[in-house]
C-alpha cells in the first residue's frame, strides 16, 4: 500500500525539524488512510523531548473534536529522530498501538512512512509504506 502527500507537506515536516534539531518535533497526518492531506504541529510534552515524543494531549482532543464536527479525520502522526536515523526505534515500537495508524519519521531531511501494526516486520510492529510524493504539478516521485 502506498500513501500520497505532498511535497509541501514533506517540505513543512523538514523544516520543522531544521528550527529544532535537538529535540523530538510532532504532529498529526490529517486526510484519509490513503491520502495525508494536511498536518497540524503539535508540541512535544515528552519528559525528555531529546529522546522521546508526546503529542499535547490537550492538541489531540481538539483535533479529534474538529474531526467529529466534520474536519480533517486524524489518520496518524509524524516526528523527528534529531539523532537518529528516519526508522522507527524500539521505543517507538513500544509505543505504538497496533491501530494501522500512519507514522511518518523525520531524520536528516529524510522522511520514511511506516503502519503501526499487530505484527510488522520491523520491532514487531511496523510495516514499511511507499510515499507517493505530489506536487501541484502531478506525482513528482516515491519515497521509501
Amino acid at each position: 500500500m502506498e500513501v500520497r502527500i505532498s511535497s509541501e507537506i514533506l517540505d513543512r515536516i523538514v523544516a520543522e525539524t531544521i528550527v529544532s534539531p535537538d529535540r523530538e518535533v510532532c504532529g498529526l497526518l490529517l486526510g484519509e488512510p490513503a491520502c495525508v492531506a494536511g498536518v497540524r504541529s503539535c508540541r512535544n510534552v515528552a519528559a525528555d523531548p531529546a529522546i522521546r515524543f508526546e503529542i499535547d494531549p490537550a492538541q489531540l482532543l481538539a483535533a479529534h473534536r474538529a474531526a467529529r464536527t466534520g474536519g480533517a479525520a486524524i489518520v496518524g502522526h509524524y516526528h523527528s529522530h534529531p539523532t537518529g536515523i528516519a526508522a522507527p526505534s524500539r521505543q517507538d515500537a513500544a509505543d505504538a498501538a497496533p491501530d494501522g495508524s500512519l507514522w511518518l519519521i523525520a531524520a536528516g531531511g529524510v522522511v520514511t512512512a511506516w503502519r503501526a501494526g499487530p505484527d510488522g516486520p520491523v520491532h514487531d510492529r511496523f510495516t514499511p509504506v511507499a510515499l507517493r510524493v505530489t506536487s501541484r504539478d502531478g506525482i513528482r516521485g516515491r519515497n521509501n
